[in-house]
């Protein structure tokens, strides 16, 4: 099924993807405040369809091999990733515009807590003293980073604990986490043809199906917004370009570990996305939430 790839091959892929995913992100999280949430989210999807196909193209004719054949299973491991990948996009931007870059990562990256604790809810997996003490060290360090700062002045409200981003954020990990496993299953469910090949084919057809979803919904509920999607489409190509390159990475990892495997390296991304928060969004990172994402990582 990997076709003999080196063992080490996952490790740099993955990383490679966290890098790109961060810098996707730093892209959308910019342009949401004129395409809106909607908006901003088919970004990735519409612009980086062109660049996804583009990739299948090249990959087949590179090993000028017959196309894969998807198996029974494949579409709906397909479409449960297309679908649950737009709504984890749509509240992760949603809870960027709550809470900085960096602390809306960080809870994105409790994804695989959650795989845990939904393993332990619904399939029946055990979960040792050591596991359930990451998923409270990562739960405190939810808590400790969505507790805001004490107001500067006497004239300003007080501000405390607000669940609105914590909640998006973590319903976004949780969507994150079913994509994820979404488009494993369907690079699995492609047969025997290369890997690279299978990642590209599940690449193509997934934004396929989630550029036909998005479009009809902004046809019929925000038409103007798709206007402004074709009037900024430089910084927006450069979105979908980003979006199509890191998914096509993310596929190929999926095709050669597992899912909890590939998502757990992929926490360095917190890290990268401090650096990109606060060179492009001047957004600083007080003690107590270092902490928390410390904890975060700590529990991951």
């Amino acid at each position: 099924m990997n076709n003999n790839a080196p063992a080490w091959l996952w490790i740099v892929v993955t990383l490679c993807a966290a890098v790109g995913q961060v810098l996707r992100n730093a892209m959308q999280r910019s342009l949401t405040t004129q395409l809106g949430t909607a908006g901003a989210t088919h970004v990735r999807f519409l612009y980086g369809l062109p660049f996804g196909v583009l990739f299948f193209i090249l990959v087949w004719r590179f090993f000028d091999v017959p196309l894969p054949q998807p198996q029974s299973g494949f579409w709906g491991w397909i479409l449960m990733g297309a679908v649950t990948q737009i709504l984890a996009t749509g509240l992760m931007l949603a809870a960027m515009k709550s809470k900085s870059f960096v602390i809306t990562t960080a809870y994105i990256k409790t994804e695989p807590v959650q795989v845990a604790v939904f393993g332990a809810a619904f399939l029946g997996d055990r979960l040792s003293p050591w596991m359930w003490g990451a998923v409270i060290a990562a739960t405190v360090g939810v808590v400790l980073m969505s507790w805001q700062k004490a107001p500067a002045t006497d004239a300003e409200p007080a501000q405390g604990f607000s669940w609105q981003p914590v909640a998006l954020g973590l319903a976004a990990a949780g969507l994150f986490a079913l994509a994820s496993v979404g488009f494993r299953g369907g690079v699995l469910h492609l047969g025997d043809a290369h890997f690279v090949l299978r990642a590209s084919t599940t690449l193509a057809i997934g934004l396929d199906i989630q550029t036909v979803i998005l479009s009809t919904y902004l046809l019929v509920r925000e038409r103007q917004v798709l206007v402004k999607l074709a009037q900024l489409w430089r910084p927006s190509m450069l979105g979908g370009f980003l979006g199509a390159f890191s998914s096509q990475l993310w596929y190929i990892a999926f095709a050669l570990a597992t899912v909890a495997q590939v998502r757990t390296l992929a926490l360095v991304d917190i890290f990268i996305a401090l650096m990109v928060s606060k060179k492009l969004f001047a957004q600083g990172t007080s003690g107590r939430e270092l902490l928390g994402m410390g904890l975060i990582a700590l529990g991951v």
